[in-house]
C-alpha cells in the first residue's frame, strides 16, 4: 500500500490588521495594539504591543522601534526592541541595535549593530520610558 505525500506548503505570510501600502510615505509616531505591515516608507518612531512586519521593499528610518515582535524584510535604520522576537528575512538590511528575547537571522542579511537579549520578556513594556529617554 503506497501513501501519497502531499507537498509541503510554505507558511502563509503573517496577517496584519493594518497596512501602509507601497506608495505610502508616513512620518511621525505610530502606536498600535494589533499588527502593522509597512510596504512603503516610514520615518519617525514606532511603539506597539503588537506585531510589526516590514516588507522587502519597505524603508524605515526610526529613532526606535518597539513592538512585541518584528519581522524585517526591507531596510531599517534605527534601533529595534521586541519582547517576543525579531526575525530578519534574507532580504533584510538592519542598521541599528537590536534588543529582544529571540532572534532569527537568515543567510544574506546585512546587520550592522549590537544585539542584547532580553532575559524576562514579561517585564517588557514598549510604552515605559527607558533611562536614556530622560
Amino acid at each position: 500500500m503506497s501513501r501519497s505525500h502531499k507537498p509541503r506548503r510554505e507558511a502563509p505570510p503573517p496577517l496584519s490588521a493594518t497596512t501602509l501600502g507601497k506608495e505610502t510615505s508616513f512620518s511621525g509616531t505610530l502606536r498600535f495594539k494589533d499588527s502593522l505591515r509597512i510596504k512603503g516608507r516610514f520615518e519617525g518612531e514606532i511603539d506597539s504591543l503588537g506585531r510589526l512586519i516590514i516588507d522587502g521593499d519597505a524603508v524605515v528610518s526610526a529613532r526606535r522601534i518597539r513592538a512585541s515582535s518584528v519581522v524585517v524584510g526591507g531596510v531599517v535604520h534605527g534601533d529595534i526592541e521586541a519582547a517576543d522576537r525579531v526575525e530578519m528575512l534574507p532580504s533584510a538590511k538592519v542598521y541599528g541595535n537590536v534588543r529582544t528575547s529571540k532572534l532569527r537571522i537568515a543567510d544574506g542579511v546585512v546587520f550592522e549593530g549590537k544585539c542584547e537579549m532580553i532575559r524576562d520578556p514579561a517585564d517588557f513594556d514598549p510604552f515605559a520610558p527607558r533611562p536614556t529617554d530622560a
